[in-house]
């Protein structure tokens, strides 16, 4: 087998920044329930049907792991061969060595058993997500959670690249997800010089340090955009995360409604789709940490969105 250059690599991620236009998918549904199989499927065909939108063929996931079990690879995988969905893989990131290292076995055992299905499927493979965010003085400050360091992630970068050498997961364009805050951080300098692609995260509607509202929030989320490239190194700039919730408390100017989802959709998103890799957040709601929030564009049980994504 023939190995990749990393301008190879980066022309793979250049590439497709002008087709991918995806949504986030949780490994749990917003109750806690595990999603199966048959919950990735019906998801999947969801996104490709969407009244008013098409092209939603791409599935952006958080673990590589099925919900409920130690390493056993997410039956999404499974679930995007039959459905014929473009899959940006994920890790855990935050969770320590040892549950990385079975991130690692699930995505190899899937890679063998599947076969080239899958692997022709995978868009990239995102290692960790705003792991930087939750470790830094703001994260910490916010009471975000359990993260990681930049040292840490660039160890399980390579930890990533060694394991795969010699497979068919060799040639996908590797990355990492966070916040523009974080990824202007000298100290996370070495994760950017490790990626082949950076995944940026921003909602306006949480920045509640400045004025926020939705008149605002193109502006503030293309400034944020405007960060992480200036940080990239050139490299492409994966916009993994973004959206406008339509339930949700007051954050400083910005109002969760139906209507600020929907103009954020068309601002924002219309500007996107086509045009950036993009992620949206979300078709269904699936954090269990946000139950007083709700990102959706379609509600759990059916494909019917809640406005109109006509652009």
């Amino acid at each position: 087998m023939k190995t990749p250059t990393l301008a190879s690599i980066l022309a793979l991620a250049t590439a497709a920044t002008a087709q991918l236009r995806g949504f986030n998918y949780g490994a749990t549904n917003a109750d806690g329930s595990c999603r199966g199989y048959s919950d990735f499927v019906r998801y999947f065909n969801d996104a490709k049907s969407l009244s008013g939108t098409s092209g939603f063929t791409s599935a952006r996931l958080y673990t590589s792991i099925q919900c409920g079990t130690a390493a056993a690879p997410i039956e999404a995988f499974r679930a995007a061969i039959d459905t014929d969905t473009k899959i940006l893989v994920g890790l855990w990131a935050s969770a320590g060595r040892g549950v990385y290292e079975n991130e690692l076995n699930a995505l190899l055992a899937a890679a063998r058993d599947l076969g080239s299905a899958f692997t022709d499927r995978i868009v990239g493979i995102s290692v960790g997500s705003e792991d930087l965010y939750r470790s830094s003085p703001q994260g910490v400050a916010n009471n975000a959670g359990v993260g990681a360091t930049g040292a840490e992630i660039e160890g399980y970068i390579g930890w990533m690249r060694d394991w795969i050498r010699g497979t068919a997961l060799e040639s996908k364009p590797i990355g990492h997800v966070d916040t523009w805050t974080a990824w202007v951080l000298p100290e996370n300098r070495g994760v950017i010089n490790s990626v082949n692609w950076l995944g940026h995260n921003s909602f306006p509607y949480f920045e509640n340090t400045k004025p926020n509202s939705i008149d605002l929030a193109a502006s503030n989320f293309n400034s944020a955009v405007a960060q992480t490239e200036s940080v990239a190194a050139g490299k492409p700039v994966w916009v993994t995360e973004t959206g406008w919730p339509r339930v949700g408390p007051v954050s400083r100017d910005a109002v969760a409604s139906t209507a600020n989802a929907q103009r954020y959709w068309k601002e924002v998103g219309c500007s996107l789709f086509g045009r950036r890799n993009t992620f949206w957040y979300t078709l269904k709601d699936a954090n269990t940490a946000q139950t007083q929030l709700s990102f959706a564009v379609t509600p759990l049980e059916n494909a019917t969105p809640y406005w109109d994504l006509r652009c």
